[in-house]
């Protein structure tokens, strides 16, 4: 049984899912945060730098933002978009020019060194549908594995998106009738040609032009919500009544039946006290006595496996194996469970057979289907380290 606990204290709001009395998702939202990513404006270009194929937008915040020509120009893949691109052949002059209006979407949020990133691919989410404005690819979430649903998914989206648009169609789309997801659809099509018509007429203005925010995402009890409650969402607990009344209010516009609660002391529920303390440690001692270390800096994550105090009652590899087989589900949980997003590197106790390596990496991916978040796994470098990435579902790292 899931659960949604939100319990909102003066400054921050926990945002908890559980699953028969175990945390396996927890997100924070400060007082007063300013979460751009998302939002879609009308931004004004600075400069346009030529060197680093690059420009400076104002938004109407504090800092211009950064944007990259691989944001600019069209996708060309609808596996890669434009990740595998030789920029050298493009200019970006030939796309922007300083003063010119741009309707842009925040990528990633500003730090307290760097303005936010933005692009000018748009994505606007629906329940089972993201839409994807100027693009030409209808693609489907890898969680979707059975192929006659994916077929069919496929079809009812390409018979009713707009030919100047693009789409995700997302992992709560399985199942759903064609009703459904028409509808869906429209209403998100919707959302969309009223940003555009807002940018249009706020462009006619000429020499009034200004930065403007055209539309705010969805905070994040929202978009958690989305995302759960066509999965095995029984009951959503909370302790604030303003909060309650804004999700009974999108359930009901959803036309989604899920028990609401208001209650105090959610944190003594399920030992949720003990639970949470244990995500602030480094050190995560595993079942068999072995341990793993999680260190965040800011260009990667790093994870250590180590054996401890285990010792295994067989060879020295089938020992080697057990711990790392041990680790690999603990931090798939452990990334789920802190939102770890970005590059991570795993530092595997070393192994000789080249065929563990591969049972590691296969037992990795089955555990990361219980993820909601994108996630790759790259493989193993030349130095036994297992290469991967990580989307952050919520967090502003």
């Amino acid at each position: 049984m899931q659960e949604l606990l939100i319990d909102v204290k003066e400054n921050q709001k926990n945002i908890l899912l559980v699953e028969n009395g175990k945390l396996i998702e927890r997100y924070i939202e400060e007082q007063g945060q300013d979460r751009l990513e998302g939002d879609i404006y009308l931004g004004i270009v600075k400069d346009v730098l030529p060197g680093m194929q690059a420009a400076f937008v104002d938004i109407g915040k504090e800092k211009n933002t950064f944007i990259h020509i691989r944001d600019v120009i069209p996708k060309v893949s609808d596996e890669t978009g434009n990740k595998n691109e030789d920029f050298t052949n493009y200019n970006i002059r030939d796309y922007l020019k300083e003063g010119e209006s741009i309707l842009v979407q925040v990528k990633k949020d500003s730090t307290n060194k760097k303005g936010a990133r933005i692009s000018a691919h748009l994505s606007i989410p629906g329940r089972f549908v993201v839409i994807m404005p100027g693009e030409k690819f209808v693609t489907i979430s890898q969680k979707i594995e059975d192929e006659q649903e994916r077929k069919r998914l496929k079809e009812i989206v390409n018979k009713y998106i707009p030919e100047e648009m693009g789409a995700i169609i997302r992992t709560a789309a399985i199942g759903k009738t064609e009703e459904d997801i028409i509808e869906d659809l429209t209403k998100t099509i919707e959302k969309y040609k009223k940003i555009e018509e807002a940018f249009k007429a706020e462009v006619k203005k000429v020499n009034s032009i200004k930065p403007k925010i055209l539309y705010k995402s969805e905070n994040i009890i929202q978009r958690i919500l989305t995302d759960l409650m066509d999965q095995d969402l029984n009951r959503i607990i909370i302790n604030s009544s303003e909060i309650y009344e804004e999700i009974k209010e999108k359930l009901k516009e959803e036309n989604k039946k899920i028990k609401v609660d208001l209650q105090e002391n959610i944190l003594d529920m399920y030992n949720l006290k003990k639970q949470l303390e244990e995500l602030e440690n480094r050190k995560v001692w595993l079942k068999c006595g072995g341990f793993i270390t999680i260190d965040k800096t800011e260009a990667l994550t790093a994870i250590d496996v180590n054996s401890g105090k285990y010792t295994g009652k067989k060879d020295l590899e089938q020992t080697i194996f057990t711990v790392n087989k041990e680790a690999t589900i603990e931090i798939a949980k452990q990334l789920r469970l802190r939102d770890i997003g970005g590059i991570i590197i795993i530092d595997y106790i070393d192994m000789k057979e080249e065929g563990n390596e591969n049972k590691i990496i296969e037992l990795f991916k089955e555990q990361l289907k219980k993820d909601r978040s994108k996630t790759q796994i790259v493989g193993f470098s030349k130095l036994n380290l297992l290469e991967m990435t990580r989307k952050h579902m919520c967090s502003n790292d």
